[in-house]
């Protein structure tokens, strides 16, 4: 597990550093949403309070996978609330009564927010049954998150909101602000008309990482993949782990540094994958030699190393295995069920390749952060924020191809093509108020959470940039390009008026203007 792997005190970071996160969630979300905010504010921390309630029912620690599905975990909940609260500043737009906003809101925003926590709850059951280790501490807390997320967003939040309104029109429960009032309004980017240059950004960026990284020799694996050497070094004083970690990772050039407290607080374990692959004596010593030079700056502590022990690999072959099943499985889960959700391959197979296309972008950012000194290794916690970009990035996915859908739906004689920028266009302000929020967690754990997180939080924040952007510019268009495009063809050849892509927005029904 990651967690007794890494030490408590790296838990305790990545713990505090997402609850610091959630306070700016907070604060952002009473600031853009007003009273509602508050009340959004209310569910998330019922929220959270609940995970960490039944985590501690069933004996389950929190390790530092299990503070990722955390994460994912008050993305979805917060994405929830954002999803019915755009609802509902859309009907109050048409004219309606608060009361009647607040029921039509929900209503209309229950189908984004059932297909995003079934394929996210998809996700956690079968990494949960599949995968093993940090997978699966993952997949627990992901899976728990999922049913409260639900319970607070859809049930909690509308009993508070329809109690504090009950019987009176008029009270003055707000969803925006003089901030966020006229924020998104009336949009009309050509975002489809983008795609071939999205296209084009996201093949370079990928050839260029992996590139770079057969020139690096390879990724840079942590401990976790390649094993290494482990050295118990005694001081005569209580030593700080992440301190010395930063101390001496500079001696190993980039290898993978792994350093906790052993058996005592003046006691260290430190393990580093540097050489790794040379098991001479030779390559014994420089390590050594290295390790000292690194303690240099302790000597005032009396740094003396007491005992040197090869190690493996922690994460097995079987481990790797089960892993990449995991995977394979949950994309096979996910094309299943968006064919069953949206009754078209194309829709089922631009998902997919999206979450491959996030996953590879992530892994060619480390050669390329690499270039500029910034050398953050791929071990167990880069698994779990590999598995948190998907869960991210399916669930933004879905919630545009449900407005597509409705789109259609309410529609009949427009197109796909006549309707996606419409639709990428109404869904914006959800799509980056829930990239901001997330961002804002992972940001500050990347900077407050220490260096054993920063390969993490690095992971997280490429992942959450380029997860936003491949929902817009690279899901949705593919299946312009597969199927839209014959669709279009064909009712021209039918005779048909069908407005260009790349014009103006064609009129909509009423409901979804």
């Amino acid at each position: 597990m990651v967690g007794p792997s890494l030490g408590r005190e790296a838990i305790n970071q990545g713990l505090y550093s997402s609850l610091a996160g959630v306070v700016i969630i907070m604060i952002f979300m009473a600031l853009y949403y007003g009273r509602a905010g508050i009340v959004a504010d209310v569910a998330l921390l019922f929220n959270i309070f609940l995970i960490l309630g039944v985590l501690a029912q069933f004996g389950t620690a929190l390790t530092l996978p299990g503070i990722a599905g955390l994460i994912l975990v008050m993305g979805t909940s917060v994405d929830a609330n954002v999803l019915i609260f755009e609802r509902i500043r859309e009907e109050l737009d048409h004219g309606l009564s608060l009361p009647d906003a607040i029921n039509k809101g929900y209503s209309r925003a229950f189908s984004a927010i059932f297909d995003s926590n079934v394929t996210t709850m998809l996700i956690a059951v079968i990494l949960g049954f599949f995968g093993t280790g940090p997978v699966q501490s993952f997949a627990i807390t992901l899976g728990i998150g999922v049913l409260t997320s639900f319970l607070s967003a859809v049930f909690v939040s509308r009993l508070i909101i329809e109690w504090m309104v009950k019987g009176n029109e008029n009270h003055p429960m707000t969803f925006s602000t003089s901030i966020s009032r006229h924020l998104f309004k009336n949009l009309n980017f050509d975002i489809v008309g983008k795609r071939k240059l999205a296209y084009t950004f996201s093949t370079v960026f990928i050839v260029i990482g992996f590139a770079l990284m057969a020139y690096q020799g390879g990724p840079n694996l942590g401990v976790d993949f390649k094993g290494g050497r482990a050295y118990v070094v005694d001081f005569n004083k209580t030593m700080v782990a992440s301190d010395v970690a930063d101390k001496i990772r500079p001696v190993f050039e980039g290898a993978g540094l792994e350093v906790k407290q052993y058996g005592s607080p003046d006691r260290l374990r430190i393990t580093t994958g540097y050489l790794a692959e040379d098991e001479s004596a030779v390559a014994d010593n420089k390590v050594v030699s290295a390790l000292n030079k690194g303690l240099q700056a302790y000597s005032a502590d009396a740094p003396v190393i007491k005992s040197t022990s090869k190690v493996g690999a922690t994460i097995a072959d079987d481990i790797k295995r089960t892993s990449v099943l995991s995977l394979g499985l949950t994309l096979l889960g996910i094309f299943v069920y968006v064919l069953f959700r949206f009754e078209k391959w194309q829709y089922s197979m631009a998902a997919v390749v999206a979450l491959f296309h996030d996953a590879l972008l992530v892994i060619a950012a480390f050669p390329i952060a690499r270039l500029f000194g910034l050398n953050y290794e791929m071990d167990q916690i880069f698994v779990a924020a590999l598995l948190t970009v998907i869960g991210f990035s399916m669930n933004d996915t879905v919630v545009i191809y449900d407005r597509i859908r409705e789109y259609l739906r309410e529609n009949p004689k427009l197109t796909f093509a006549q309707v996606v920028n419409p639709a990428l266009n109404s869904t914006f302000s959800r799509t980056m108020i829930t990239f901001t929020t997330v961002f804002l967690v992972v940001f500050v754990m990347y900077v407050f959470g220490g260096e054993t997180l920063r390969s993490f939080s690095f992971a997280m924040i490429i992942g959450i940039i380029f997860g936003t952007y491949s929902s817009l510019f690279i899901a949705t268009p593919i299946i312009l390009d597969t199927y839209g495009k014959k669709e279009e063809r064909e009712r021209r050849a039918a005779g048909e008026d069908v407005t260009s892509v790349t014009g103006d927005a064609p009129k909509l029904s009423q409901a979804n203007v």
